[in-house]
């Protein structure tokens, strides 16, 4: 059977292009002009490796859960539930306004405005959101057991609150907060998660 035409353009490249367009434009506001400008191929090219705008959109999510899948483990190899909140909002405090990427956050930027024929989106970018959710859960579990959390502590509680906390962050970000305005959200949101002492 005859080989199909090899790619002529680098895929890794081409979605960390399309990944910044739908950071910075939301779904919706991306067309295919501006993606097709950003990743230097034409929209032949586009569908065939991706099938449709959505399909690019879930290829771009993951590349970019390449990057937060890094970030994750830093945060969940903290030593106490207590410092694994600290590391999971400082660092979304630092990544949210590095100037390498675009303000906020993908997972949120991606939705917040979608109209019809895009339904969907906002639900496939709340499932990848809640992947760090369970995550959370879990290490909050584990941490409950070992004693390093009350008993009347909720895991899933917990790691629902650091989750909307972060997803607010973004919005402020990608509004013009700066990194300082968001250190400042970490550490009052801080205040209220239970440290070692709820444990006692």
């Amino acid at each position: 059977m005859a080989m199909g035409r090899p790619r002529s353009f680098d895929t890794d490249k081409a979605l960390d292009e399309a990944m910044e367009v739908f950071w910075r434009h939301g779904y919706d506001g991306a067309s295919l002009a501006m993606l097709t400008k950003a990743m230097g191929i034409k929209p032949p090219s586009l569908y065939a490796a991706f099938g449709s705008k959505e399909g690019l959109l879930k290829a771009a999510l993951d590349r970019y859960a390449e990057r937060r899948s890094a970030h994750m483990r830093y945060v969940l190899a903290g030593a106490t539930a207590r410092e694994v909140a600290e590391r999971f909002l400082t660092s979304i405090a630092e990544s949210h306004t590095d100037p390498a990427n675009p303000p906020g956050c993908l997972l949120v930027q991606g939705g917040l405005a979608c109209g019809e024929g895009s339904e969907n989106i906002p639900f496939e970018l709340a499932s990848r959101r809640a992947q760090s959710e369970t995550e959370l859960r879990e290490r909050f579990a584990a941490a409950k057991s070992e004693g390093d959390l009350g008993v009347d502590a909720d895991p899933a509680a917990l790691a629902r609150f650091l989750s909307t906390v972060a997803s607010g962050m973004g919005v402020l970000a990608s509004s013009g907060a700066d990194r300082e305005a968001l250190r400042e959200v970490a550490r009052v949101s801080l205040g209220a998660f239970p440290g070692p002492e709820a444990a006692r």
